[in-house]
């Protein structure tokens, strides 16, 4: 497959690497352009463009971006696409928006609305860059950490669970998008290293009114 990757920072580095290694092409973009991006296009070896160009190149389309931008994503080139969702709130850095303040919304339905002709699921925001690499184990192995998404189109869920595993981690499936709540920041498997069975009962635990805005 291609991933396009809209955002060049730790998270679409780290994506972009994975991606590589499992057999994918990738193409990072960011807000300043390519040539921004030389060293980092010689140092992980994919391809580098504008996030217009990113969009159009990727079978899935990976948004790395904090979430102040998401507005600025764009949807043209990203209708019928899986769109993956790795952003997660931080009012300090982004602003206070004040649906999520008021808990109306999750981060990815924000950017579904951003986006109506994608098929967004919401994927690799619980847990750090650093161990999104280092914690990749193979199917099968004792210590396989678990990673959970949330989305509304089954087929698309299905894909991103298969990327997953390729990526060395077993898959939780939350349910639609609305439940992403559920392992945003502050949460209790928020970047914390669970297996399946652990992340499924922390996941079912987990209270709303108890996880910060």
């Amino acid at each position: 497959m291609k991933i396009g990757v809209i955002g060049a920072g730790f998270v679409g580095q780290a994506v972009g690497r994975l991606a590589l290694r499992a057999g994918h092409e990738a193409m990072l973009s960011n807000s300043r352009g390519p040539q921004s991006l030389f060293s980092v296009a010689a140092a992980i070896g994919c391809a580098i463009g504008t996030a217009e160009q990113a969009a159009a190149f990727g079978d899935i389309v990976v948004v790395a971006v904090p979430l102040s931008a998401y507005r600025a994503i764009p949807a043209a080139p990203l209708a019928g696409k899986i769109v993956i969702d790795t952003d997660n709130y931080y009012p300090e850095r982004d602003g206070r928006i004040a649906e999520l303040d008021r808990k109306e919304t999750t981060t990815s339905e924000l950017l579904a609305r951003r986006l109506p002709a994608s098929r967004v699921v919401k994927a690799f925001n619980a847990i750090r860059m650093t161990e999104l690499e280092r914690d990749s184990r193979p199917a099968g192995a004792p210590d396989r950490r678990a990673l959970p998404i949330a989305g509304d189109d089954p087929d698309a869920k299905a894909i991103v669970t298969r990327l997953q595993g390729e990526f060395g981690y077993d898959t939780v499936d939350v349910g639609p998008l609305s439940e992403g709540w559920r392992f945003q920041r502050g949460t209790p498997v928020y970047c914390v290293p669970l297996g399946r069975d652990e992340l499924e009962r922390r996941l079912a635990a987990t209270a709303r009114e108890a996880v910060p805005a």
